[in-house]
C-alpha cells in the first residue's frame, strides 16, 4: 500500500504500524513526533496505530542546539 511520508510517496506493507515505519526509516521513536492525517499520534500508541492506504504521515524530529 502507498502512504505519504513528509510529502514523499512510500510503499509499506499492509498492517504496518507507526512503530514499524519508524524502524524501517531507522528513526528513534523517542526523539520524533508523528502526525497521522493531521492528528498527533501519542508516542505510547506508536506500536498500536496501523497505517492505511493513502495515509499522510508527517514526522518531526527534535533538534538540539542554540545560539553560541
Amino acid at each position: 500500500m502507498d502512504i505519504s511520508v513528509n510529502g514523499s510517496q512510500r510503499a509499506v506493507a499492509a498492517g504496518q504500524t507507526v512503530a514499524g515505519l519508524l524502524a524501517e526509516l531507522e528513526m528513534n521513536p523517542d526523539v520524533v513526533n508523528v502526525q497521522l492525517n493531521g492528528e498527533i499520534v501519542p508516542r505510547s500508541r506508536f506500536g498500536e496505530v496501523s497505517l492505511k492506504d493513502g495515509d499522510q504521515v508527517e514526522i518531526l524530529m527534535f533538534m538540539g542546539g542554540g545560539a553560541r
